[in-house]
């Protein structure tokens, strides 16, 4: 039986903005209060998933939440109408208005791990949502999440569905963003690839002075737990506490995997020897062949990664057994990223091919091509129960491209955030949206 990556990327939302809610995340930090462009930003990541697709690549689609989340801002004392409720927060607590307006669920590697069939005990794909607890903005996300994911994979007899883990600090849990999976055929079982920046319980790991670790190892373990994963199956690593310190907010900033093969930096891990040959003697006795490429500090710093997110890609199998980065033009632009890319394309290794993608305004928010997708590996009949609604076709990004030019504005500046008929628009937006992709009732203004 035949099976697949496939990647769902996240679709943006409207009422993408640049709040610099996310400390520990320069390129959000940078560019807080910056005017953005909502269309634009849909735009670009909706050519990403429609060249993946041309490309011959499984591509799904995810869709965002309902912004501005009037019910978060209810539950923080704010009443009356949705429009009071709106204008009574601009007046008295904006961030919390522009903490409500977050367009952050784009960024689905942050949406859930998934495990798939061939690793679970039960043979099912397991999905639990992230709790997001480090941040605000996208701790409010995870209901949503469920619920759109649980309409998008909702045969139970091939998927179950986990709740978030306790919002608390000891299981922060940044889902896929610090989860990657390795096997030689996305079918058989594989090694599941969990990375930490700190435990909440045992003090022999070192934590980052500047900026917080995210994903605590203790939140990893359970995600494994839920998922039924065998202990041989799986391997757990630490982030280096000093490029956390850099901006390094998740491993997808810093490393990437795909199928037998792990691109990182060479300052991305603790004790990377030891989790290189744990990696390997893991996946060689399920008949892998681990695979790794190192790059070098001396060719590419961490700030260069940082700014670059030259890691922050998505590393993709050919049939002809090599593999191609999607990188965004940032990597491009920088000369030391660049001229590393030439030269590991040319040398005849595993990567053979680089492409280039637009994603400005994704990239001004924090969040690369690898941010806006969350991998899912299915085999055939599992893909055949995925609601046929969410994968790209021709006809659906067209469907989605004339929804977004309707719908979206081409400019978004905080003060609008205040403007309750944004809240109005998003919500036939997305009502709209629930049809295209055949979700159903999942968007708290259509349950309520």
């Amino acid at each position: 039986m035949k099976s697949y990556e496939v990647n769902f990327d996240g679709l943006v939302g409207p009422t993408h903005n640049y709040g610099g809610l996310s400390y520990g995340n320069v390129a959000s930090q940078s560019n807080s209060q910056q005017s953005s462009n909502p269309k634009e930003a849909a735009l670009q990541g909706l050519a990403k998933m429609k060249a993946l697709m041309d490309m011959g690549f499984q591509q799904g689609v995810l869709a965002p939440q309902e912004r501005p989340d009037v019910a978060a801002l209810r539950r923080l004392g704010f009443s009356g109408t949705d429009a009071q409720v709106i204008e009574r927060a601009a007046k008295e607590a904006m961030p919390l208005l522009v903490a409500s307006c977050s367009a952050s669920s784009m960024w689905v590697a942050n949406a859930a791990t998934v495990s798939p069939s061939a690793d679970t005990a039960d043979g099912r794909v397991h999905f639990t949502a992230a709790n997001l607890n480090c941040k605000y903005h996208r701790s409010i996300e995870h209901p949503t999440t469920s619920r759109v994911l649980g309409a998008m994979f909702a045969n139970q007899q091939h998927f179950a569905h986990h709740a978030a883990l306790p919002a608390v600090a000891q299981f922060g849990d940044e889902g896929a963003a610090n989860h990657t999976r390795f096997c030689r055929e996305y079918g058989e079982a594989g090694v599941e690839f969990f990375v930490f920046g700190r435990s909440a319980f045992d003090t022999r790991y070192p934590a980052p002075q500047k900026y917080p670790a995210r994903q605590t190892l203790e939140a990893s373990q359970a995600v494994a737990r839920l998922h039924g994963l065998r202990d041989d199956g799986v391997v757990y690593a630490q982030q280096n506490p000093n490029v956390i310190d850099q901006g390094v907010f998740h491993n997808d900033v810093i490393a990437v995997g795909n199928g037998e093969a792990l691109f990182y930096h060479e300052d991305a891990f603790l004790d990377t020897e030891q989790m290189l040959a744990e990696l390997q003697g893991k996946l060689a006795k399920v008949g892998g062949n681990f695979q790794s490429i190192c790059v070098p500090r001396s060719a590419v710093t961490v700030d260069d990664a940082v700014r670059s997110y030259l890691f922050n890609s998505q590393l993709l199998s050919r049939p002809d057994g090599s593999m191609l980065l999607i990188v965004p033009q940032e990597c491009q632009a920088n000369e030391r990223v660049w001229a590393y890319l030439q030269s590991l394309t040319s040398s005849g290794g595993l990567i053979r091919e680089v492409k280039v993608f637009d994603l400005k305004q994704s990239m001004q928010n924090g969040g690369g091509p690898a941010c806006l997708r969350l991998r899912v590996a299915l085999n055939e009949t599992e893909l055949a129960a995925v609601n046929p609604g969410v994968i790209m076709t021709a006809p659906l990004y067209g469907s989605l491209t004339a929804w977004v030019e309707k719908h979206y504005r081409d400019r978004l500046s905080e003060t609008d955030l205040a403007d309750p008929q944004l809240l109005l628009e998003c919500r036939t937006a997305l009502d709209e949206l629930t049809q295209i992709l055949k979700l159903g009732s999942v968007y708290p203004f259509q349950i309520n």
